[in-house]
């Protein structure tokens, strides 16, 4: 049996999918945000310990991913049981999961394979751009859709720039894709 809306129900329907996709896009502010920074603090430290101080295990860095995925699979796990679950939550959940393991697949793949790292980056942001991208279509949040492309560009350009600038190239790839569509969300959540 068909059921008919009223054009005023039919509002109501609408404007209640448009609240649960922003509070969607709010309770994603965190993850882009806590990423964002992290991310974009080891990158640069990366750089300073490998081109500034000539340190030559500057990767050491990284280290600081194992609390971070801790914290966010604690944080979201307390907050899952806070949260009703939506299409666009559980969207959203599982491609940055597996966007998050093939992180870890590829840093496998380059670390045993010899002088991988030369390429690393250029993949990290193809990554960084494809998660923003589709996150970005997901909730209907054009900054992030924005980045994802930009990130695309940059991926390109990264690899015809010498290693050691690749990383500033992520560094703007984070910067562009995590950390200002984060504060937008924020912003637009208020």
């Amino acid at each position: 049996m068909e059921e008919h809306f009223s054009p005023q129900q039919s509002l109501q329907l609408i404007e209640s999918m448009i609240k649960k996709v922003r509070s969607d896009i709010g309770a994603n502010s965190f993850h882009f945000l806590f990423w964002g920074w992290l991310t974009f603090v080891a990158i640069l430290t990366q750089f300073f310990l490998k081109v500034v101080v000539r340190y030559p295990h500057h990767y050491i860095v990284w280290t600081m991913i194992i609390p971070a995925v801790i914290i966010t699979i604690v944080r979201s796990g307390k907050a899952h049981r806070r949260r009703y679950s939506t299409y666009v939550g559980d969207s959203m959940k599982y491609l940055w999961m597996g966007i998050g393991i093939s992180f870890f697949v590829l840093s496998f793949i380059i670390s045993n394979s010899g002088g991988g790292w030369i390429i690393a980056y250029p993949f990290f942001i193809l990554f960084y751009g494809l998660g923003t991208f589709v996150s970005g279509m997901f909730l209907k949040f054009k900054p992030l859709i924005i980045g994802g492309v930009f990130n695309w560009i940059l991926a390109c350009v990264c690899v015809l720039v010498p290693y050691d600038y690749q990383l500033l190239i992520a560094a703007v790839a984070i910067l562009t894709s995590y950390i200002i569509p984060g504060h937008l969300i924020q912003t637009n959540r208020k």
